[in-house]
């Protein structure tokens, strides 16, 4: 945290960052918001009806149709979009909160069955 003795307030009409953002500038996320709201009249590509759509609707619409099609990562996408992406959580440690340092032939004892079966 800075000391507060230190914090100079700026004086009347003074500039402090003269190579900033100007005034009245929008940032990227206003503009791609802007054009994601422009309609055109356009084929909703799942009922395939004319309809006035929004830039984000025809893309929406769009993965949703490469979804169905079988894309996997359009679906994927989607999905993220709709529930959040999915954490893989898995706990290592034992009961009593330390680490566990099983191996792997611990954690799975060789099977006589499956021992056969693989020669």
């Amino acid at each position: 945290m800075p000391n507060p003795e230190n914090i100079i307030p700026p004086k009347k009409g003074e500039i402090r960052n003269p190579k900033g953002k100007p005034k009245g500038k929008r940032n990227r996320s206003t503009i791609i918001k802007k054009w994601l709201r422009a309609t055109e009249k356009s084929t909703n590509p799942i009922t395939e009806l004319p309809e006035v759509l929004s830039q984000e609707d025809l893309i929406v619409l769009a993965a949703i149709k490469e979804a169905r099609e079988g894309n996997i990562s359009a679906f994927k996408e989607l999905m993220d979009s709709l529930y959040g992406k999915v954490s893989d959580k898995i706990d290592h440690s034992n009961k009593d909160g330390s680490l566990s340092r099983k191996t792997v032939n611990e954690l799975f004892p060789q099977d006589d069955e499956f021992d056969r079966c693989a020669k």
